[in-house]
């Protein structure tokens, strides 16, 4: 994988991208896109299986690990469009986004802002972005996530965020390393967490139809613990028909607990949009 750089007014954007075999600009190219205070690391084992079979792209999103520093001041959308940058340069013309939580909303918002685009999605622990999915008290609260973190211990904070994502020891690991990026710099963590939340609770506010007209995938692990995630991939699956897949004994990053199975299914997706044309 090799890393570059996108400029963008409020801070560089670091990603890293992997050539296939076979790099016709035809091809589906997997965009991996980590959750909320997650970087590229989460998707390590994903990169090991698909890096030299399909085109590939991940980043650290905007405030995010090497993406730092960065201006707090974007929009879900924001980040859409530069998603949209990047892969216009790197020549991927058919994207299939693979999103994790907060990952999966930025699909979405893509999804809205360039549908012609988008070949796939894949939604991996995330929920679905329309506003009638949320209450008037769930918006609320997201607006007001940042106080919290910056009162919260962090030790609890470090054991919430490893213990509670993950049942693997492997993902535990993984996110309790990925959480030390922001260990001695409390302000750093609570601030990107604050805003990523009232951006995902403005994007909800927004009332726009974030409708999926690819061929798409939801992904969900059955001990997904996040917030209410489960009970959103139910009603996402019933309203929309997009299938649902569970995934036995993974947690809210089923990714790392269950990477074989995880993978086997995004590369079914690829095939499908490959096969499509």
């Amino acid at each position: 994988m090799i890393e570059k750089v996108y400029e963008t007014p409020c801070g560089p954007i670091h990603y890293w991208v992997g050539e296939a075999a076979d790099q016709r600009p035809e091809r589906p190219a997997l965009v991996l896109l980590p959750g909320l205070t997650a970087d590229h690391r989460l998707f390590e084992r994903q990169t090991a299986y698909f890096e030299g079979k399909w085109p590939l792209l991940v980043w650290d999103a905007p405030g995010h690990a090497a993406s730092w520093p960065f201006e707090l001041t974007f929009s879900l959308m924001d980040k859409a469009r530069w998603l949209d940058g990047i892969l216009e340069r790197e020549g991927l013309n058919r994207p299939v986004i693979a999103g994790q939580s907060m990952g999966g909303y930025v699909g979405q918002a893509y999804a809205q802002l360039f549908p012609k685009k988008l070949a796939g999605f894949v939604s991996i622990d995330s929920a679905p972005l329309q506003r009638k999915y949320v209450t008037a008290a769930e918006l609320w609260l997201l607006k007001r996530m940042e106080p919290v973190y910056r009162r919260y211990p962090w030790k609890a904070l470090l054991k919430s965020g490893t213990n509670g994502v993950a049942t693997s020891e492997y993902g535990r690991a993984l996110m309790r390393e990925i959480m030390m990026t922001y260990d001695g710099d409390r302000d750093r963590y609570a601030r990107l967490s604050g805003h990523g939340m009232r951006m995902l609770a403005e994007a909800m506010e927004a009332d726009l139809p974030y409708e999926i007209r690819c061929p798409a995938l939801l992904i969900c692990g059955e001990k997904d613990r996040a917030g209410s995630c489960v009970r959103y991939n139910r009603a996402w699956h019933k309203n929309t028909g997009i299938r649902l897949e569970w995934i036995p004994g993974a947690g809210h990053n089923s990714n790392t607990d269950a990477p074989e199975a995880v993978n086997a299914l995004i590369e079914a997706l690829l095939r499908q949009v490959e096969d499509r044309g």
